[in-house]
């Protein structure tokens, strides 16, 4: 099982430092969610995991080893990385898409294998797509193209999942098919799922962990029930709200009623909270 971890990470864009000292490590065939306002760093960091971002210094590790001078090839056979808009050449089937995924373990001749003929069958299954296999993914439903690029992403037989708002776009029915989706790959396949999501009562019903993120910094990270309270919302998000407990987890549930002014403070160390 992979393992991802951040050391004393620092990111820029052009000159303004995004995230600051960073040290973040994330469980282990658990759903972990980064949550945050806009702008707070929540995706940069997780374009970071992906070795999308290089850092300005400090780093993210991949089973103990900087991800910066990991071949490619290696760090794409244990971590597959969707993006909030993946784009995709017109005319692509599902399937086609899917094949994508098994570029990293193919030869330099790029053969299939019977091996990669069965994986890519099975993640058609696990998802739901192998009546639309044959269908161009821009004639599917938002929920169904985007089950089709988690698809992609099993077929790359990776242990780590990283989605950047994969229910972005999506109406209500969706969203939650694609949650459910990512919650029973983690529990009966034991896949690793760290994502961002914006809506603060999902993220609390869905994950393992939340790592609450502002100004660059880790606020708090732990399990959800006990990390979203009424100091996290004031200092993150700005929010004053009602916590109800959720009649089918007993976890948070989040009402907003009004604005709170939000503490400058960023606390110098994580605050962790677990069970």
């Amino acid at each position: 099982m992979s393992r991802l971890e951040t050391r004393n990470l620092n990111l820029r864009y052009g000159t303004r430092r995004v995230v600051e000292g960073m040290n973040l490590t994330l469980r282990e065939r658990a759903v972990t969610t980064l949550i945050g306002p806009n702008g707070s760093g929540k995706s940069t960091v997780l374009r970071s995991l992906a070795r999308l971002l290089v850092p300005e210094s400090g780093g993210v590790l991949l089973d103990g080893h900087d991800i910066s001078r990991l071949p490619t090839r290696a760090v794409a056979q244990k971590l597959a990385i969707l993006p909030q808009s993946p784009v995709a050449p017109e005319g692509l089937s599902v399937e086609e898409l899917v094949w994508f995924g098994r570029h990293p373990h193919q030869g330099v001749m790029a053969t299939r294998t019977l091996e990669d003929r069965r994986i890519v069958e099975w993640a058609l299954d696990q998802t739901g797509m192998t009546v639309f296999a044959g269908r161009p993914l821009d004639a599917l439903s938002g929920g169904q193209r985007q089950r089709a690029w988690i698809a992609m992403s099993l077929a790359q037989g990776t242990d780590l999942i990283l989605l950047d708002e994969p229910t972005t776009y999506l109406d209500l029915s969706h969203q939650l098919e694609v949650l459910h989706l990512l919650q029973r790959l983690n529990a009966e396949e034991g896949k690793t799922v760290i994502m961002v999501l914006h809506d603060l009562n999902q993220a609390v019903r869905y994950s393992d962990e939340i790592v609450a993120i502002v100004g660059g910094h880790v606020y708090a990270q732990g399990d959800p029930g006990q990390v979203m309270n009424h100091a996290l919302l004031r200092d993150v998000f700005g929010l004053e709200a009602h916590l109800l407990s959720d009649p089918d987890t007993g976890r948070p549930h989040v009402i907003p009623y009004g604005i709170a002014r939000r503490s400058q403070y960023v606390p110098p160390e994580v605050a962790v909270t677990r069970k």
